[in-house]
């Protein structure tokens, strides 16, 4: 019996005392159960498993171990940030008379600094908020009880992202693996950027306040974008069979203005990929004048691949665009044969018309026939 350290599939470390019974080859030993080896994991000295998640960040987990297995007396214990993305975008002005007294405007989010037994909320205007301390239990209870009625064009089933922070005085802040450690940061390059008002109530204070922000800001454009994805997703589904249908009919499948509307849903996701104020590829204003805050807002991005996907969707959309534009152009050439055949069959209708009234005329023409000469006057008649 003796003690061993091993890995999960996820990286993760499991401790625990193993018990190994060899089993003997058949020559060696008479006839017995099949040895087995048992496994008695000890709950008091596994380490705490990180939560299932799609993030990328899962690739990288591992590079979150040295912290998870090595608490220190400055580090706090391990806590979740959960991010949702419920809608197509809140409305703002209307969330304000919804929130706590305490909450404030923070740049381009709504900050709520004390929510649930010891968590802080931001709320950004894309449709997704971010808690930072909270169950999900809780989170949902914010989003059902405070963001419901500011939704606009709520989701079916929310997008959520899911990691974990500590915090350590000794350390410095960053993201380490799917682990963000909250520690030193540098003062700001421009003290306006700050909070306008310190809070009776802040459950995790306001030294790393921005640093929570911008990785905040990031996660809730990754997780509106695999909003965005799934969407894309189902609307290219609906629209799969489409070069099958031509193909195997020679027809679209789909009249003109179904198609249209297409392309409409279509222009509508590139307009909210590429051209809304929250989209997906633009660095922030804030970032400019504050580099370290910069810094964590792109390695949050980065980790999160929002640009690569990002360009996938594009790719995704070009094509869609592409197939059905070539196929509005198919519908289109098609009413342009159908006009012609309209056009052709009214000039034979004009013809025939024109043959039943000037026919008899035409007919003397054509045989030389001469019209009969009818008495002008009595005398001509003697």
């Amino acid at each position: 019996m003796q003690d061993l350290t091993i890995c999960d599939e996820s990286g993760s470390i499991v401790s625990g005392r193993v018990l190994f019974r060899t089993t003997l080859p058949e020559s060696w030993r008479p006839s017995s159960p099949l040895s087995e080896t048992l496994i008695d994991t000890s709950s008091a000295d596994a380490l705490k498993q990180k939560p299932k998640a799609t993030t990328p960040l899962r690739r990288t987990a591992s590079a979150s171990i040295p912290i998870r297995s090595n608490p220190t007396p400055t580090r706090s214990s391990i806590q979740p940030v959960l991010t949702f993305s419920t809608a197509e975008r809140y409305v703002l002005t209307r969330l304000r008379s919804r929130l706590p007294p305490d909450s404030q405007k923070l740049h381009d989010a709504w900050w709520i600094p004390q929510w649930g037994q010891n968590g802080e909320v931001f709320v950004f205007g894309n449709g997704s908020f971010v808690s930072w301390g909270l169950s999900e239990d809780e989170a949902r209870r914010f989003a059902r009880e405070v963001l419901a009625p500011c939704e606009v064009g709520s989701l079916r089933e929310a997008e959520t992202e899911e990691l974990e922070f500590v915090t350590d005085p000794n350390e410095k802040t960053r993201i380490q693996g799917d682990l963000i450690i909250l520690g030193r940061v540098s003062p700001l390059q421009d003290p306006s950027n700050d909070v306008t008002a310190q809070p009776p109530n802040s459950s995790l204070g306001t030294t790393t306040l921005l640093a929570r922000y911008a990785y905040s800001q990031a996660l809730s454009r990754s997780t509106a974008l695999s909003a965005l994805e799934e969407s894309l997703e189902d609307y290219l589904s609906s629209v799969a069979q489409l070069p099958h249908s031509l193909e195997k009919t020679g027809k679209p499948g789909l009249g003109r203005e179904a198609l249209i509307k297409k392309l409409g849903a279509l222009m509508k996701f590139r307009q909210g990929l590429n051209l809304n104020r929250e989209n997906f590829s633009d660095t922030p204003d804030l970032y400019w004048a504050e580099p370290e805050l910069e810094s964590f807002f792109k390695a949050m991005t980065a980790a999160l691949e929002v640009k690569a996907r990002t360009n996938a969707v594009n790719e995704k959309i070009t094509y869609a665009t592409e197939v059905q534009s070539t196929l509005r152009q198919l519908l289109t050439e098609s009413s342009g044969h159908r006009m012609e055949l309209v056009i052709i069959a009214l000039i034979a209708v004009e013809v025939v018309i024109a043959l039943i009234r000037e026919g008899p005329e035409l007919y003397r023409m054509v045989v030389g026939t001469p019209k009969d000469n009818k008495p002008t006057s009595l005398s001509s008649a003697h």
